[in-house]
């Protein structure tokens, strides 16, 4: 096969095999991403909210803002900083929260899957330019072969561009499957999460405006 040819189709094989580790990448970080931001179940979540609650109906905003000390969790950092702000009006600080939490907790999850939407778009691209490349190589081969043995290099060539096909294939297909997993992963934490907030919401609505102001 021509030196260009071989340059191109062996080096797509690095290529795609970078996009395939940055992806794999991608997704553990973007599971570990949302395995730290929400609660493993509802029961879990409820029984922080009780405890908030219930610190809530006395007013109690240091022992809240204890509770939620160190807690990477989403629904803990949005309750910290609403009682952190609770001086602001109701409707105000619901949008402000709900704001952060698209900035705080959805942004970075959102970038990386912007990288894994864009590697499983490339990917078939990525392997199209090593099949051409291995498929010129092989026209290559046939103009250029002696009567004696063209046939070796020949299957060499179409076998380099039918495996650029599968590997590109074969990542995008990975991709997308555990994309899927993910995404409802990512729907579960943002639906279980807005309903611990509303609640929240709701029990801070109900707390009088002299005890917002008041501080142990």
């Amino acid at each position: 096969m021509g030196s260009i040819y071989d340059i191109v189709g062996h080096g797509d094989y690095y290529v795609l095999g970078a996009a395939a580790l940055w992806g794999i990448y991608c997704m553990i970080l973007v599971w570990t991403r949302v395995s730290q931001k929400r609660f493993r179940t509802e029961a879990e979540q409820d029984q922080f909210l009780d405890a908030v609650e219930g610190h809530l109906r006395q007013g109690d905003f240091e022992s809240i803002e204890a509770l939620c000390e160190g807690n990477t969790r989403a629904v803990p950092m949005m309750v910290a900083l609403s009682v952190k702000n609770r001086k602001l009006d109701p409707e105000k600080l619901e949008s402000w929260i709900m704001d952060r939490f698209q900035f705080d907790v959805l942004s970075d999850i959102e970038s990386r899957i912007t990288w894994i939407s864009t590697l499983i778009k490339a990917s078939p691209m990525l392997g199209l330019i090593g099949t051409v490349a291995g498929m010129m190589g092989a026209f290559e081969t046939l103009e250029t072969a002696t009567a004696e043995e063209p046939t070796k290099q020949l299957l060499a060539d179409i076998r380099m561009a039918l495996e650029h096909t599968l590997i590109g294939l074969l990542i995008t297909v990975t991709l997308l499957t555990c994309m899927a997993f993910i995404n409802n992963r990512i729907r579960h934490m943002e639906e279980l999460s807005v309903f611990g907030m509303n609640r929240f919401f709701d029990g801070l609505r109900e707390v009088p405006q002299s005890r917002k102001l008041r501080s142990r």
